[in-house]
This record gives C-alpha cells, sequence and structure tokens, in this order.
C-alpha cells in the first residue's frame, strides 16, 4: 500500500490521535496545522512539550499541578484561603473550573481518579487516606464531594462519605447541586442529571 503523507507527518498525527478525544480527522487537523504554522512556532511547541514533564509536578499536599521550583501549591499556601472548606475533584484540571466562579474560598484534595473496577482503580489507587489526614489537620468543617456526573463520580462520592463517617469525622458532607442544564429540554436530559433534578427539587 502506498504511503500517502510523509512518515514525520504520519508520527505526529499518530501522537495526536493517542491523545483522549482526539478522533482520526481531528489529529490529522492537528498535525497539519502545526506543519503549515512558522517554523518557530512549532519549535515553541515541541519545547513546550520537551519542558512539560520536567517542570511540573504534583503538590504534596493538594495533588494540583505546580511548577517543580514550589514545594506546595498555592490553593493551600494562601492565607487568605479557608483551610476548613475543602472541595474534593477527580483530576487537577478540574480545580480550574471552579476556582473561575469566583465563588469558591477553600482548598482542594485531588483524588487522581475515580473508583472503576472496570478499569481497576479501586478505593487503594486514589489519595483517600491523603484527604482524610487533611481533613484532620486542618479540622475541616465541611467537606464537598465535587466528583464528576458519571457512574464513576457517583460511586466515589458514595464511597468516600461512608469512609468519611466510618472515620469518625465530625464535619459536613455536601455534594455538588446536579439538574437539568440550562437550554436542555427534559426528553434529552441523561437520568444522572434528571435523577439528580427530582433529588434536589425546591419549593417555588
Amino acid at each position: 500500500m502506498k504511503r500517502i503523507l510523509p512518515s514525520a507527518l504520519l508520527e505526529l498525527i499518530d501522537e495526536f490521535g493517542a491523545m483522549p478525544g482526539v478522533g482520526a480527522r481531528t489529529a490529522e487537523r492537528y498535525a497539519y496545522a502545526v506543519l503549515k504554522r512558522d517554523p518557530k512556532r512549532a519549535k515553541r511547541l515541541a519545547k513546550a512539550l520537551d519542558e512539560l514533564h520536567a517542570k511540573v509536578k504534583l503538590c504534596p499536599v493538594t495533588f494540583a499541578l505546580i511548577d517543580k521550583s514550589e514545594e506546595v501549591s498555592e490553593l493551600y499556601a494562601d492565607q487568605s484561603i479557608n483551610k476548613k472548606l475543602i472541595a474534593v475533584v477527580e483530576e487537577p484540571l478540574e480545580i480550574v473550573a471552579i476556582e473561575k466562579t469566583g465563588q469558591f474560598n477553600g482548598t482542594y484534595p485531588v483524588l487522581g481518579g475515580a473508583i472503576s473496577p472496570i478499569d481497576g482503580i479501586g478505593p487503594e489507587q486514589l489519595h483517600i487516606p491523603e484527604l482524610i489526614e487533611r481533613i484532620k489537620q486542618d479540622d475541616a468543617e465541611e467537606i464537598i464531594i465535587a466528583t464528576n456526573a458519571s457512574v464513576e463520580g457517583e460511586s466515589t462520592a458514595l464511597f468516600l462519605q461512608r469512609f468519611i463517617r466510618e472515620a469518625g469525622l465530625k464535619l459536613t458532607i455536601s455534594r455538588l447541586a446536579r439538574g437539568i442544564p440550562v437550554g436542555v429540554d427534559l426528553e434529552y436530559a441523561d437520568q444522572i442529571s434528571l435523577t439528580h433534578a427530582l433529588e434536589g427539587r425546591r419549593e417555588l
């Protein structure tokens, strides 16, 4: 079979295609876009990729992403932060979404995923023991379980709630409110969102 594209371009397409959520056509467009750009821009991209693992690490306290030169994330070190309020998220980038709201002044622990037996991820693979220590160390008053509204996220939330109660920790455990997204007709709502909308109904 004839090789239609240059091998260097095919290699880049393969690398883009290996990324989560990137299909074959999208990978081709990304690779071709890099090729069409000014070579200096491509070199900056290559430099950023080359330095990524060397300059980024996980915070030993929150497990958020920080610069290698930092000891602890500013999301914990900042004295204006309310350390008694904790929002638990699955992955580091989910912190960005919460911070963009400007409505949260607490801190975070990142679990590092969600419980998913089919993927071989159990509670022992997550940062749950570190979370318990954080609750005790900071004398936390409320923990917001901000895991995703997926089957895995719901399972993780239920496990955390039970684990915290069984550990004898006295604090408020809350869950992010869920419901029907704005602009979505009821007939197109997924089952999890609709269930949470019914559970979180309020009097008018």
